[in-house]
């Protein structure tokens, strides 16, 4: 019984891992699924940047091994466990939500980051590798994902243009990592993840080029980086 939170977070890693092989994948939003459609919206990051799931996936079902055979009952492991679990469950089904409604994909993202940071501030101090960077890695892509979710929503309903739209979808997430960051300054996998989906923005934006978008994008990553390594030196090293 003691080990029921452990095998249900490997549970829950495995089917969020193995969900794109059951689908076609997802690369972002397709521009005729809004009733304005996206074309190259200037918040989306380019198609490359998603392979980072690869990593999220694999990390986060070591992660989960490690801690069903190693930190089954650890009090750094088990307070984490029960938001992971809601958070991986949410993502196991959000790629066929997403090739659907971007709205309730929208809806779901947010829960997924909602729950992924609650369970990246529940981590404990012990095992950064295999217990708070895996997760912070993906918290940090969610957190970016789920403002570039709201910018394509906004500007593919009308509601804003698309490149207002992708100025507040890029000033929300800046706004969440930093003070993330500044809560977890032992966790440099979440402002990197945020980081590698701005760099995403950033080439998605060199053709034209949008200068505003790349102006801000450029400074928010400068920002994040900088408090990053400010954080790791401070700290002087990950144990």
């Amino acid at each position: 019984m003691y080990r029921i939170p452990a095998l249900l977070t490997l549970l829950a890693a495995l089917a969020f891992a193995l969900s794109p092989l059951l689908s076609s994948g997802f690369n972002g939003f397709a521009p005729d699924q809004f009733p304005v459609p996206q074309v190259d919206p200037p918040v989306q990051p380019a198609g490359y940047a998603f392979a980072i799931w690869g990593l999220i996936y694999l990390w986060l079902v070591a992660s989960a091994v490690f801690g069903i055979w190693n930190r089954a009952t650890d009090p750094d492991w088990e307070p984490m466990r029960p938001a992971l679990i809601v958070s991986l469950v949410i993502g196991a089904s959000w790629i066929p939500v997403a090739q659907l409604s971007p709205i309730w994909a929208t809806v779901l993202i947010w829960a997924m980051l909602a729950t992924a940071l609650l369970a990246l501030m529940r981590a404990g101090q012990a095992d950064h590798w295999w217990l708070r960077a895996p997760i912070a890695l993906y918290a940090g892509w969610l957190t970016a994902a789920s403002c570039v979710a709201i910018g394509l929503v906004l500007a593919g309903y009308g509601v804003l243009g698309a490149q207002v739209a992708a100025w507040l979808g890029i000033v929300l997430a800046l706004a969440i990592a930093m003070g993330v960051q500044a809560l977890r300054r032992d966790a440099p996998a979440y402002p990197a993840g945020v980081i590698w989906a701005l760099i995403g923005v950033v080439v998605s934006n060199l053709q034209g080029p949008n200068w505003s978008v790349l102006l801000l994008t450029v400074l928010g990553i400068a920002l994040l980086g900088w408090r990053m390594v400010v954080n790791i030196r401070a700290r002087e090293t990950f144990v």
